[in-house]
């Protein structure tokens, strides 16, 4: 059986305004979580699916994303003639190769929104469904991407977590129709909306896997939130002919567009990591405080 989903669209052409003055002269996504930049995790999930094509939507200015991903022949083989073969190997399993890999890098001229971002991908899409995953939302465990590509049956999936009612303003929100285990139904999805107005707390977080018809519904989609083309308003009009269904993943996330979130995710690694966590044991009992009240 063909897989459902061929292609994976990385929209990378964001500013990291953030993170600025590191973002800079390194882009948000080659930031790391200990010592794998962002964009390492992403391409990871996407690989561990099976998909076929990767798309990178990146910008002019920002061709360290592109340095970064595709393999460096010269840079291995001045590792291995000093003699670091175990680095050189892993330099050549991370990255992604022509001869070998279907990788295309296109570009998005203007900061137009997610939506727009998307749309930017459109003539490289092969046949099928289309993932679009956004690299700083970290998903940590089971590869997010693969468990929603085999529930997967149709129109517009994204993936979901429930969120504080004081957080809902930072996502879109499903409109919630039912729930069966892991899959929400949805009639419609709002972006951003006020406490008040959100019509439930389930939130999507940056992973979507898109019937193509996606494209048609963003070529004609109005500026929305931020006066930008909002991925989410298009799914939400096509909700009457294309379902719309959340998924809760089994992973740990964490929104690493945020400070906080980069920090957090460093923490979770390092607590995993025996060299590392007893760092944080000396730290911790230097300055008194229990990693519980951490």
């Amino acid at each position: 059986m063909t897989h459902p989903v061929r292609t994976a669209i990385f929209p990378v052409a964001g500013l990291g305004t953030r993170f600025l003055p590191a973002t800079k002269a390194t882009p948000k996504e080659l930031l790391p979580v200990l010592d794998t930049p962002l964009i390492q995790y992403a391409i990871d999930e996407v690989r561990a699916a099976g998909i076929e094509r990767l798309v990178f939507v990146s910008h002019a200015s920002k061709p360290a994303i592109e340095n970064y991903v595709m393999d460096d022949l010269r840079l291995r083989r001045s590792l291995e003639a000093r003699g670091k073969d175990d680095i050189a190997d892993e330099l050549k399993e991370a990255a992604l190769h022509p001869e070998t890999d279907d990788v295309i890098f296109t570009n998005q001229a203007e900061p137009k929104g997610l939506g727009h971002a998307v749309l930017c991908a459109r003539e490289h899409i092969l046949d099928g469904a289309v993932a679009v995953i956004l690299p700083d939302d970290l998903i940590l465990g089971a590869p997010c991407l693969s468990e929603m590509a085999h529930a997967y049956d149709g129109g517009h999936m994204v993936a979901t977590m429930t969120v504080d009612d004081l957080d809902v303003s930072k996502y879109g929100v499903l409109d919630i129709i039912s729930e069966e285990g892991r899959i929400t139904r949805a009639r419609s999805m709002v972006e951003k909306p006020s406490p008040e107005d959100a019509p439930s707390r389930k939130a999507v977080i940056g992973r979507y896997i898109l019937d193509p018809d996606i494209f048609d519904a963003l070529a004609t989609q109005t500026p929305g939130a931020g006066g930008e083309i909002q991925l989410t308003d298009a799914i939400a009009r096509e909700a009457a002919t294309r379902p719309i269904s959340g998924f809760g993943f089994s992973g740990v996330r964490f929104d690493c567009g945020s400070k906080a979130g980069m920090l957090e995710a460093t923490l979770h690694l390092a607590s995993q990591d025996p060299e590392l966590s007893s760092v944080l044991d000396s730290y911790y009992a230097r300055t008194g405080v229990t990693r519980s009240a951490a």
